[in-house]
């Protein structure tokens, strides 16, 4: 394992995590951040750099995070601004069909309704709908395939040389990244003012519907946490994918490969409480150098 910066913690928000001492060349010295004793995490703060990264840098499956990137591709495509809600999108069969599956996280859309392409990325991004994140790739390039050519090219600009997506949900075991990659996506989906009002959203709904659909990061407004993307399954484990926001300053986390081999939901929760740790031991960090 490797690390490249290391944080002042109460030792009672150590608990349950592994520690190591910093490496040489640490660019800030302290003592421990508890990094996962798991997996793989990396961390930065805006104005700062890079907090460091624990684990080896393989590629490993990352479940519902994927949809950070499907989300991105979209909004470049579609730009919205704040209040602006976009064009009208009619739900297909299959997507409607897909709602009633118990076997995926999925959004109870209903076939021939039209829902504005800002509350798409809500259902895709909140409660985390597989079904809409397929519909939102048939709308847009025709096909997922097609879609998927789109996200890999993507990858490849913004330098995410150890990620591949093969579906736009992360249903798919094949979906690989690591940890440092998917925070460089992280630092450019922030940018959007739109993405970053979607994934600070407690919950949302299907437009006629009164059900809330609560966000699947229940991190959320904890430690400066505003976003942004949780992810599991049996073999990704737990993913999370988070954004804060301490004392001016931007930070953002991934973590992946919590708990694998397990079940979907205690995979989930391994990855929500390794985050919570590692928030709030950056917001302590920061609440005390500023």
């Amino acid at each position: 394992m490797r690390r490249s910066l290391v944080f002042l913690l109460l030792a009672s928000a150590l608990s349950g995590c592994a520690t190591m001492p910093p490496v040489s060349g640490a660019t800030v010295p302290g003592v421990l951040l508890p990094w996962p004793a798991e997996g793989q995490a990396a961390i930065e703060v805006e104005g700062v750099g890079s907090l460091g990264a624990s684990g080896e840098p393989n590629p490993v499956p990352i479940a519902s995070v994927t949809k950070v990137m499907t989300a991105y591709v979209i909004l470049r495509r579609h730009p919205l601004q704040p209040g602006d809600d976009g064009p009208l999108i009619k739900v297909d069969r299959t997507a409607a069909d897909e709602s009633h599956t118990l076997r995926e996280s999925t959004a109870p859309v209903r076939e021939g309704q039209r829902v504005r392409l800002r509350r798409m990325l809500e259902l895709m991004l909140v409660p985390s709908g597989n079904n809409v994140a397929r519909l939102l790739a048939r709308w847009d390039a025709g096909s997922q395939e097609r879609f998927v050519e789109r996200m890999n090219a993507t990858a490849h600009r913004l330098g995410m040389s150890n990620t591949r997506y093969t579906g736009v949900s992360g249903n798919e075991d094949s979906t690989v990244s690591i940890a440092a990659d998917q925070l460089k996506l992280a630092r450019e989906a922030m940018r959007d003012p739109v993405f970053r009002e979607v994934v600070a959203q407690v919950d949302t709904a299907v437009p006629g519907d009164a059900r809330r659909l609560s966000n699947t990061n229940t991190l959320l407004r904890r430690h400066g946490v505003i976003g942004i993307k949780t992810g599991s399954g049996t073999a990704a484990g737990g993913n999370l994918m988070w954004a804060s926001h301490v004392r001016g300053r931007l930070v953002l986390g991934v973590i992946l490969g919590q708990a694998s081999g397990t079940n979907p939901v205690a995979a989930k929760v391994a990855a929500l409480e390794v985050g919570g740790k590692m928030s709030a031991a950056v917001e302590q960090w920061l609440l005390n150098r500023w």
